[in-house]
């Protein structure tokens, strides 16, 4: 059986349509759809409930909006399938590729990653941002980022060793590589979203990325070290401006000497405080999600 996992965060134009993509797809096999709400504020899970009425699908609701990563994580526990699909309920990732990944997968793949060849009509701040962040992630985890998503099938196996990782801040589409299974690729061009809006705005984004980089990577805490390089660097740089007769005037040295310093010394605490932050949520050990309904019970 494939499980098919849909993140879905009001998302009330979106539930009926990808219920039908996805479920039009895999018609000839057996199949569940799992659709997570994820604490919205509209009529999804209305949407969801109403959907479920067919046996396929399955509906859970978070108490309240605690994030995608978070969703997926219960989707995968609640899949039974001997492979398991996450999938955004957008639309953006094709149902029509599913196919070709459950190919790969019957072919001796763990793991079969959709790849974007195509950003669709996203901006070109985002693409730069998009391109940054993936970038940093592949020096990170020591795998290829690039044009990576969470459009991930995963074979039973796999799954079960993406759930031993406990950390709250886990990062789905890198843990999909960090266990290290046997996987294959596949591209697909982003689609356009028909209905409703995007829910990612920059800042959100920034934070995502951020809670992810610290996941995956002590590096930044390194900063100290470099701070330290680029200090004895300014102050030899000051030392030959003296030297050659350049006027710093009588405080110029040391004043520009200290902002440089101290601007440096609060960069690192930042980055220290915010490791600190997240291990502070780490060993909370606080449940990563609540689910407050689930329609299996009602069937």
């Amino acid at each position: 059986m494939i499980s098919v996992i849909i993140p879905s965060y009001n998302e009330e134009e979106n539930i009926f349509e990808a219920a039908q993509a996805v479920s039009a797809v895999l018609a000839d096999r057996e199949y569940e759809l799992i659709f997570v709400d994820d604490g919205s504020t509209d009529g999804t899970w209305q949407k969801i409930t109403e959907a479920s009425a067919d046996p396929h699908i399955r509906g859970l609701r978070f108490s309240r909006n605690f994030g995608k990563e978070p969703a997926i994580r219960a989707g995968l526990e609640a899949a039974s399938g001997d492979a398991a699909v996450v999938m955004d309920c957008d639309l953006q990732h094709p149902p029509k590729v599913i196919p070709e990944m459950i190919e790969k997968w019957e072919n001796g793949a763990k793991v079969v990653e959709g790849k974007k060849s195509a950003r669709g009509s996203k901006g070109s701040s985002y693409s730069v941002f998009a391109a940054a962040f993936n970038s940093v992630m592949t020096r990170a985890t020591g795998f290829d980022m690039s044009g990576a998503s969470d459009f991930i099938l995963l074979d039973r196996e796999a799954v079960k060793a993406v759930l031993s990782y406990g950390e709250s801040g886990s990062f789905f589409r890198a843990l999909a590589q960090y266990v290290g299974f046997e996987s294959e690729a596949v591209y697909y061009d982003v689609a356009e979203r028909e209905r409703g809006s995007g829910k990612w705005t920059f800042f959100k984004l920034l934070s995502y990325a951020l809670k992810n980089i610290a996941s995956f990577t002590s590096a930044p805490l390194l900063l100290g070290l470099a701070s330290g390089a680029v200090v004895i660097v300014a102050a030899v740089v000051l030392f030959i401006l003296k030297w050659c007769g350049a006027d710093l005037g009588p405080f110029g040295a040391g004043v520009l000497a200290l902002m440089l310093v101290g601007g440096l010394i609060l960069i690192s605490l930042g980055i220290i405080g915010y490791y600190l932050s997240r291990i502070y949520d780490e060993v909370k050990r606080r449940p990563k999600y609540i689910i407050s309904a689930d329609t299996k019970e009602r069937k």
